[in-house]
C-alpha cells in the first residue's frame, strides 16, 4: 500500500478528488482496491436487477471518461501515479464486467463479477500489468482495470454459458 499520509494533499470538499477516491471507500486502510469494488457492486446489483443494461453501459462509459479526468486531478495532488487509495477505477471495471451477466442473475452476477474482477486485477495478466506500469496519468490508471473489466466479463459470459 503507498503512503497514506500523501492522502492529506487531496480535498474531499473537491468532487474529482471524491470521485477519485471512489466516494470514500478508497481510504479504507486495507484493500481499498476490494473495497472500491465492493462499493461498485451496489450500483452493479441495483442495476442488474432491473435489468437496466443500458444504463449500467452508460454508468460505465460515464465513470471511464470521468475517472479519467479525476483521476489526473488526485494524481497531480498526490505526486503519486495510481495511488491505492485511487479506487474510481475499479467501479470502471466492474460496470464493464457487469454488462455480461444474464438478465435474472443479479446476484450470482454481482458475485461472479466482483470475484472476477478482483481476480484479474490482482493478477494482472497481459495486457493488464502492462497497462499499469506503461501507461501514465489518469487515462493509465483506469485502463488496466477496464482491462481487468473485460478479462472478467470474458470470465463471466463463459461461467454463466456452460453453468447456466
Amino acid at each position: 500500500m503507498s503512503d497514506r499520509s500523501i492522502l492529506k494533499k487531496l480535498n474531499l470538499r473537491n468532487p474529482w478528488h471524491l470521485i477519485a477516491l471512489g466516494f470514500g471507500s478508497g481510504l479504507a486502510p486495507k484493500a481499498p482496491g476490494t473495497f472500491g469494488s465492493l462499493a461498485a457492486a451496489i450500483p452493479c446489483f441495483i442495476l442488474l436487477a432491473y435489468e437496466q443494461y443500458l444504463a449500467l453501459a452508460l454508468l460505465f462509459i460515464i465513470t471511464f471518461i470521468g475517472g479519467t479526468f479525476a483521476c489526473t486531478q488526485a494524481e497531480k495532488a498526490m505526486g503519486e501515479h495510481d495511488h491505492g487509495a485511487i479506487v474510481i477505477d475499479e467501479f470502471a471495471g466492474m460496470f464493464l464486467a457487469a454488462l455480461t451477466v444474464p438478465a435474472g442473475m443479479a446476484l450470482y452476477g454481482t458475485f461472479s463479477t466482483f470475484v472476477l474482477f478482483r481476480f484479474f486485477d490482482i493478477l494482472k495478466p497481459f495486457p493488464v500489468g502492462f497497462a499499469d506500469k506503461r501507461v501514465a496519468g489518469g487515462f493509465g490508471i483506469m485502463l488496466d482495470d477496464v482491462l481487468a473489466g473485460c478479462y472478467a466479463a470474458l470470465g463471466n459470459y463463459l461461467f454463466f454459458y456452460y453453468l447456466f
